[in-house]
């Protein structure tokens, strides 16, 4: 496994970063043994970095999974908050679920442009003095927004970058994937951390996973890369293409065989566009959100290219 300096920060991160998205009760909803067990056995493949959020509610699990090694463990997790008080509580919730006296990356929770940063300048203020009181070790800001990577161009205290970024541009609201790409490249050298997220598109490019993995790693402004795993098989996948070697056949297999569904977000809009995209019939309105019928859903990933919020996933 391959490790490096995020950015200007002190912090040493695997190329790899385990997306803990995937395992909470939002996506795989795995009973609490099963989700450490699956974040343990990342580390034991190298893995040292590990990405959550107050949203995804699973602390639990990371806490279980790092009791005896915190301090081998690079832990990034982000909140809402927008208040000196709301950035308190958020700060002192991660402190006590996880069971630790820091944590290394806290970040602003998917942050749009310059303006919505000012609109949270006391939860950055607070942030800041949390750092310089030893509570956490760098401040960050995750985003879908090609401006809002700009952005922080313009402010020497965020120090970590955590954006959208896959080969076929998902999820990234304001441009391209080489609007992006150029993006991540100015911040990247003007000493930002930059750990991306979304690699295979939340699912949406499983079908071409090596080569959506590959592409991401092949961009040389990026310290690491957050990928949701959810099962062992996963792990060693994402391992042996992160080292570059050859993924065991038995492996390949076994994933081709998982189920998925489709997912859709509870942030859904109802504005119908992934329903107009859907050649199957599979997607129809329900209380003013997309629903989908499983029995007509071939997991082909339309849908998801016209979803305006990044409410569709492949689990």
């Amino acid at each position: 496994m391959e490790y490096t300096k995020l950015g200007n920060t002190n912090i040493i991160v695997s190329k790899l970063c385990f997306g803990s998205l995937t395992i909470s009760s939002l996506q795989a909803n795995l009973s609490i043994n099963d989700g450490a067990r699956i974040i343990e056995e990342a580390f034991e493949y190298g893995v040292n970095f590990i990405d959550t959020a107050e949203l995804y509610e699973n602390y639990h699990y990371i806490r279980k999974a790092i009791s005896g090694k915190r301090n081998n463990i690079v832990i990034s997790t982000k909140s809402y908050s927008y208040s000196y008080e709301g950035a308190r509580n958020s700060l002192e919730k991660a402190l006590k679920e996880l069971n630790t006296d820091y944590i290394d990356i806290f970040s602003l929770h998917e942050q749009e442009s310059e303006h919505t940063l000012k609109g949270h300048n006391e939860a950055i203020e607070f942030f800041i003095k949390a750092k310089e009181k030893g509570y956490i070790r760098a401040f960050g800001i995750s985003t879908h927004y090609v401006a809002c990577v700009k952005a922080t161009l313009k402010y020497n205290d965020i120090e970590v970058i955590h954006p959208i970024y896959n080969k076929a541009g998902l999820g990234i609201v304001d441009g391209s994937v080489s609007d992006m790409g150029n993006a991540i490249k100015e911040a990247y050298e003007a000493g930002k951390g930059i750990y991306t997220m979304k690699p295979l598109g939340g699912g949406n490019l499983l079908y071409d996973a090596k080569e959506s993995l590959e592409f991401v790693l092949s961009n040389p402004n990026v310290h690491s890369i957050a990928v949701g795993m959810q099962s062992k098989e996963e792990v060693i996948y994402n391992t042996m293409i992160f080292e570059g070697k050859k993924v065991p056949e038995n492996i390949k297999n076994s994933l081709n065989r998982k189920k998925r569904r489709l997912l859709i977000d509870f942030w859904c809009e109802g504005c119908g566009a992934c329903i107009e995209a859907c050649q199957q019939g599979a997607l129809y309105l329900k209380n003013n959100r997309a629903e989908v019928n499983t029995e007509k859903c071939v997991l082909c990933g339309y849908c998801s290219r016209r979803c305006k919020d990044f409410c569709i996933k492949i689990v």
